[in-house]
């Protein structure tokens, strides 16, 4: 069954294991946390339409990640708990890497990703954290930071291998959604937006209003062109503060 996390309260599926095919056909409301259900209600068709192609690529013998139980992780956390997105590319190629949140990987990689090494980098150098050896960033999401991936499957072994297939209009809504939520008397909740690399700053047209913090990519080919040494997790703090709202807590557990 899904391994959803207990913290979401979302009803379990009732059936013992899911592949694509069973997903395209469940309701969205057993698939994603209620209100993201309701937010993305528009992009339906769309999204299962992806479903579909993620089984047709399982079906012709490709490996699709992250899992079927992952691939709408990011969903998971009710979109009313947001306050922080980080706006990823497309989920890490290598077999058991990617789990459905930007960035994050499974706690037993080793050694983590070159890209999420120089996020540690970065927030040692910024905040005085240590790195961690493991890749597991759950317990930002746990705080209201949505891991969400441009893009949000890919197939093993070939990055950038399922841009184009549909996600980008599903994530388009999604970030929609983030950046237009209001409180019961008009106003905004607070919101800021991390956007790493090109990919990322193509939903910056969205989110008007929305306090950004924006940097080269982290990954090995451009981190030294502008993402060392550009603070955003003291950066985004301070602007969460500025909108009266408990920054995160960016130390990780030294054991996930």
């Amino acid at each position: 069954m899904f391994d959803f996390d207990p913290l979401f309260e979302l009803e379990p599926v009732s059936v013992e294991s899911i592949g694509f095919t069973e997903m395209a056909r469940l309701p969205l409301g057993e698939l994603m946390a209620a209100d993201w259900a309701e937010a993305l209600g528009g992009v339906e068709a769309e999204l299962r339409a992806v479903l579909d192609f993620l089984a047709a690529e399982t079906a012709s013998g490709h490996q699709v990640l992250p899992t079927p139980s992952n691939v709408l992780r990011a969903f998971r956390q009710p979109l009313a708990e947001v306050k922080v997105l980080i706006v990823g590319q497309d989920p890490y190629p290598t077999p058991g890497h990617a789990v459905g949140l930007s960035f994050c990987v499974d706690p037993r990689t080793r050694p983590i990703p070159r890209s999420l090494a120089n996020i540690y980098r970065e927030l040692e150098a910024d905040l005085g954290i240590p790195a961690r050896v493991h890749g597991d960033l759950s317990a930002w999401a746990d705080q209201g930071v949505l891991l969400l991936n441009r893009v949000m499957s890919v197939r093993a072994g070939a990055a950038g291998s399922h841009r184009g297939k549909g996600w980008e209009k599903i994530t388009t809504a999604a970030v929609t959604a983030v950046a237009n939520r209001r409180t019961a008397d008009g106003g905004r909740p607070p919101l800021v937006a991390v956007l790493w690399g090109k990919d990322a700053d193509t939903v910056r047209q969205l989110l008007s209003g929305t306090a950004v913090v924006s940097s080269a990519h982290p990954s090995p080919l451009s981190a030294s062109r502008g993402f060392f040494g550009s603070r955003p997790f003291s950066r985004v703090n301070e602007l969460l503060k500025e909108q009266s709202c408990a920054g995160v807590t960016w130390e990780l557990p030294q054991v996930p």
